[in-house]
Formats: structure tokens, C-alpha cells, sequence
């Protein structure tokens, strides 16, 4: 195991599988900062590219930034380094989320390794699923993954799934008469599809992401036209029984949030790689008046961090991301 400080070349190639992880409006709110005698690599909260509206108090922010976290960890043991993580190392500096020795000493992570190559086919998928089981030795992993790193997932039972729709809608009332926060959301899609070849803008959700509105029964799937009319958009009928798992913390600061991220992301990873297709709602979680009645009170998990659908279906298309050029800084 080299103690030599990492080339650029391959510091930038671990950033961008950490940059493929999602994140709230896929506003990519994360910078990072490679102290290269050091062999340290930074991560930063990019504060100018926070949902005021959404996330006032910058918990999908933190999210957001250990999901890249996860995917930098998974990138890393991949090339066989087994990197030295420190969460929020410096209070007088907040936004300075996470320092990550790269140079560690150690053996790599064979578990976070085999999920490699899911990191570029992860993507958010919005359209219809099968109504199809999930069966129990999936679901197992999925709990492992969260576990690993220091969070619970819960799939909640079919009277309390229930309950979580009924919030999603209480939460899409709330936001349709809120012109801030509407004004939020258009402010990070891109209503229509971009051209074939054409260079469009590298953050938000593409319209081509959106998926079809629902007809009929409802699912948890965030409408971002928010009654906009989107060119070819059609519609179509959506899963009956939806598979919903709630993922949770037993904390609830900033360093919570970061776990979170990671075992969001692992989750995601492993969903991807067990033939899973997935999406993300956080939008009863925004509330907080609303966001404890998420929790399963059969449930030992203290707070709901975030909502997830999965299944089986048509993977999601990608959406776009900033290049490392914009987010990676070599000092």
C-alpha cells in the first residue's frame, strides 16, 4: 500500500464517480479540495447551491454531499486504496464536511468495491414499476447496506405506507400554494428535452427525468412540472401496491445527516446491483409540522431521513452533472 501522495489524474477520476451520487433538485452542492502534499482530499458543502425553501436548514444538503461521500469511498476501494474518513474535522468550519486521507493504510473495502460498477447506472427512475415483490433476501441486504453505515431501512407495512401517500399529498398541497417554494422548484428543472447533441445545462432535473404524470393510483414520485405543460409528456397508469422503505437515523445534526447520505447511497448502490430501480421523495420530510408522522411507530428508527420507492422497472435516464473541472480544486 503506497504512502505517496495520489496523482491529480486519479484524485479527478474518484471525484467523478463521488459527483454521480443524487442530490435535492440535483443541485450537486458539494466542492471538493485536494491538498496534494498532503494527500488529503476535502469536501465542502457548496452553500450558494442550498434549497432555502426546501431545506432551510441544510439537512438534504448534508445528504446530498455522503452520498458523494459514499461514492468517493466506493471509487476509492475500487483502485485499491482504502481511504482514512473524518467527519466534520474542524467546528470553526462547518462547511468543511469531510477530510478523507487517501493514502490511508489498511486494506480496501471489498464490500463497497463489488458495488463499483453500479455508481454510473444508479439513476432516479420515475416512471411505472411492476407491482412485484421484493423478495425477503434483497430487502436483507438493503437493511445491511444501511446498517453498515450507522442508519436504519425500514419496509413499513401496507397501512402505514398508506398513511406516508397521504402525506406525500399533504406535502404537495402545501408547496402548490407556496410561490417561493414553487418558484424554488422551477428554478432547478428544465422543462424541456434537451437536444440530441446539444450541450444543456449540467445540474437540475431534465424534463426527460420527470417520467410520465400519474393516472390513477398514487406512488410517492415528486411531480417537478408542478402542472407545467412538458413537451411529448405523456401519461400512465403507476404501480398499485408501491414498495416504500423509510431510511433513519437515531440522531438528528449534521453528522447524522452525513451517515445518512452514505447509507442512502449504499442502499441505492446495492438496490442497483440486486436489478432494483429506485426514487427518492423527501417531500413530507420538508415539513416539519408533518415530518414525525413519516416515522413507523412500529419502528425503532428515531428520524426518517428519507423516503424510497423501489422496484422493478425501466431504469431512469441520466441526468446531467457539472464537470470536475467545477467542483475539484488542487492546491
Amino acid at each position: 500500500m503506497t504512502t505517496e501522495p495520489l496523482a491529480v489524474s486519479t484524485v479527478s477520476a474518484l471525484v467523478t464517480d463521488a459527483v454521480a451520487a443524487p442530490s435535492l433538485g440535483n443541485a450537486q452542492p458539494w466542492a471538493f479540495r485536494y491538498l496534494r502534499d498532503a494527500g488529503v482530499l476535502r469536501l465542502y458543502a457548496d452553500l450558494e447551491r442550498a434549497l432555502a425553501h426546501a431545506d432551510p436548514e441544510n439537512r438534504g444538503l448534508h445528504l446530498g454531499c455522503g452520498a458523494a461521500l459514499l461514492n468517493l469511498r466506493v471509487s476509492a476501494a475500487a483502485a485499491g486504496l482504502a481511504p482514512d474518513v473524518r467527519l466534520l474535522p474542524d467546528p470553526a468550519h462547518p462547511e468543511l464536511l469531510a477530510e478523507v486521507r487517501l493514502s490511508g493504510t489498511g486494506s480496501p473495502d471489498a464490500a463497497l468495491a463489488a458495488l463499483h460498477p453500479a455508481v454510473p447506472r444508479r439513476h432516479s427512475s420515475r416512471f411505472p414499476y411492476r407491482d412485484e415483490d421484493i423478495p425477503a433476501d434483497v430487502r436483507e441486504r438493503l437493511a445491511d447496506a444501511a446498517r453498515a453505515e450507522g442508519a436504519q431501512l425500514v419496509l413499513p407495512g401496507v397501512w402505514h405506507v398508506q398513511s406516508i401517500l397521504d402525506l406525500v399529498r399533504d406535502a404537495e398541497g402545501r408547496e402548490a400554494s407556496d410561490p417561493a417554494w414553487r418558484a424554488e422548484t422551477e428554478r432547478w428543472t428544465r422543462m424541456r428535452p434537451a437536444a440530441p447533441d446539444a450541450a444543456g445545462p449540467s445540474d437540475g432535473i431534465p424534463a426527460e427525468a420527470f417520467g410520465p404524470r400519474q393516472q390513477g393510483a398514487s406512488v410517492p414520485v415528486r411531480d417537478f412540472a408542478g402542472g407545467r405543460p412538458v413537451p411529448g409528456r405523456g401519461r400512465a397508469v403507476f404501480e398499485k401496491n408501491p414498495k416504500i422503505a423509510l431510511l433513519g437515523t437515531a440522531e438528528d445534526g449534521p453528522v447524522d445527516w452525513l451517515c445518512a447520505g452514505q447509507a442512502l447511497e449504499r442502499v441505492l448502490l446495492r438496490a442497483t446491483t440486486d436489478g432494483l430501480v429506485a426514487s427518492l421523495t423527501s417531500q413530507p420530510l420538508e415539513w416539519s409540522e408533518i415530518r414525525w408522522a413519516v416515522r413507523d411507530p412500529l419502528s425503532a428508527m428515531a428520524y426518517v431521513q428519507m423516503v424510497l420507492r423501489l422496484g422493478y422497472g425501466p431504469e431512469g435516464p441520466a441526468s446531467p452533472r457539472r464537470p470536475v473541472a467545477e467542483v475539484l480544486d488542487v492546491v
